[in-house]
């Protein structure tokens, strides 16, 4: 069944479907979410944001490889600021052009 699973789904860590678990027998309610976790309702929406956010950030088909859609991962957990990982795409694409003895002139766009 892992095989069938989108390809979003191998970025969540076993707290984020653990929260998922807890967060659909909550039936979506963020307060006994929060009541469960025994924080507050800011935080675990918090939690839920930074979740939806990975989600999406794991699922860009424009990524352009596994080291940009993990910048974009790192980002959206709050791990990395956004400046950072532009910074890490940067010098990734630079060092990949050299390897490819490419000028460096690709068009691709530094957008984490």
């Amino acid at each position: 069944m892992k095989n069938d699973m989108p390809q979003w789904t191998q970025a969540l860590t076993p707290e984020d479907w653990q929260f998922l678990k807890r967060f659909l027998l909550a039936s979506g309610s963020l307060k006994a979410l929060a009541d469960a976790y025994d924080i507050s309702y800011p935080t675990i929406r918090g939690r839920l944001d930074r979740l939806i956010a990975k989600v999406r950030a794991a699922d860009q088909p424009d990524a352009v490889d596994s080291f940009h859609q993990q910048l974009r991962i790192y980002v959206a957990e709050g791990r990395m600021d956004a400046e950072l990982a532009r910074a890490l795409l940067l010098a990734h694409r630079r060092a990949a052009d050299e390897q490819a003895g490419d000028s460096g002139q690709g068009g691709e766009s530094n957008e984490v």
